[in-house]
């Protein structure tokens, strides 16, 4: 091994040590923080470890710094004679590191079973790479008590997601004075299914607030919520030290490279199979579904601009179409206030 790749391990080895004992500490200061920075710097340098064993670059010509973690994730995954990660497992990676960047820059809360689920599939995906690219197993260089312990038995991970959604349901409700907290469990959630749907940038302060207001007003379908997060599951396998947790595509819904360069995009993203079967709802269709006229839905659709965001209609050939998460935003909309009094908003507005 070269001489570069092996500090860098050394290097990693050191990080993941680290925040997995930080995961294991009796007390909680700056715990979370800790454990999510350095598994994403551990990760950091097994990859660049990873790239130069290979007989890859981890500098651009004439550079002085190094390649930063997408650039890392996206070699690992798709440079010819490098190749070393699947889709699945950048999946992975984009979520650790997505959820670094709000520890380190912002404000993040994780709940402890979540928390588990992001150290234990870093380990079993820090373990998987060890083995297939340097050909060494984990137990070997790290004693076997080095790994997450949990004192509460870990739920299905989908259950988990359910849980945090009721617990964000109850800190919203009125007289909490908590949304502040509330916010910062729904970032972490919102991180994780950006980096599912490969979204780079954090969540804003709008759309967790738009988050906020549909679970609040009793929306808890996690297909709705956070699509990305619906679109995967999780596979465990083993016990103890040699438990496995990984994440993996659900059938008939494919994980794609993004282009290289694309703005404020994470290298791999889960795609829907068929536009048509996403934007599966017509015009006459949803008012039938929703029980108005088509000039009180033209009204809806107006005045709620749900033309303007893609999650809700898309213009295709011809024709618009709209998605399930349309129907439930106007449903929505529709329990603030009657389909009349919306129509008379709209009337009022074009004559204006």
């Amino acid at each position: 091994m070269k001489k570069e790749a092996r500090l860098l391990k050394e290097k990693s080895l050191a990080s993941l040590t680290l925040s997995v004992e930080h995961f294991n500490r009796p007390w909680d200061v700056g715990r979370t923080d800790a454990v999510l920075m350095l598994l994403d710097h551990a990760f950091e340098m097994l990859l660049k470890a990873a790239i130069l064993h290979r007989g890859g670059r981890i500098r651009e010509p004439g550079e002085k710094n190094t390649i930063g973690f997408d650039q890392c994730v996206r070699r690992g995954l798709s440079t010819e004679n490098i190749r070393f990660l699947t889709e699945e497992q950048a999946l992975t990676l984009q979520a650790i590191n997505g959820l670094r960047d709000a520890a380190q820059h912002h404000l993040v809360d994780i709940s402890e079973a979540h928390l588990y689920l992001q150290a234990q599939s870093g380990i079993t995906l820090y373990r998987d790479l060890m083995r297939a690219v340097f050909g060494e197993e984990l137990r070997d260089v790290l004693p076997e008590r080095v790994l997450p312990i949990a004192t509460v038995a870990p739920r299905d991970p989908l259950a988990l997601f359910a849980d945090e959604i009721a617990e964000v349901a109850r800190l919203l409700r009125p007289g909490t004075r908590r949304r502040a907290e509330a916010a910062a469990r729904l970032r972490a959630l919102a991180i994780v299914d950006g980096a599912m749907r490969g979204e780079k940038l954090q969540p804003g302060e709008a759309s967790l607030r738009k988050l906020g207001s549909q679970i609040s007003a009793g929306v808890t379908d996690l297909e709705v919520l956070f699509p990305g997060i619906a679109a995967v599951h999780f596979v465990t396998d083993g016990s103890g030290a040699a438990i496995s947790l990984r994440i993996a595509k659900k059938e008939g819904i494919p994980v794609t490279l993004v282009t290289d360069g694309t703005a404020d995009s994470s290298v791999v993203a889960v795609r829907r199979v068929s536009e048509l079967d996403f934007y599966n709802l017509r015009f006459t269709g949803l008012a039938k579904k929703l029980g108005v006229t088509t000039n009180q839905l033209s009204a809806l659709i107006t005045l709620l601009k749900v033309k303007e965001n893609e999650d809700y209609a898309k213009l295709i050939l011809t024709t618009w179409c709209y998605s399930q998460k349309a129907l439930t935003r106007l449903r929505d909309a529709l329990q603030e206030q009657t389909p009349e009094e919306w129509w008379r908003q709209y009337k009022v507005r074009i004559a204006a």
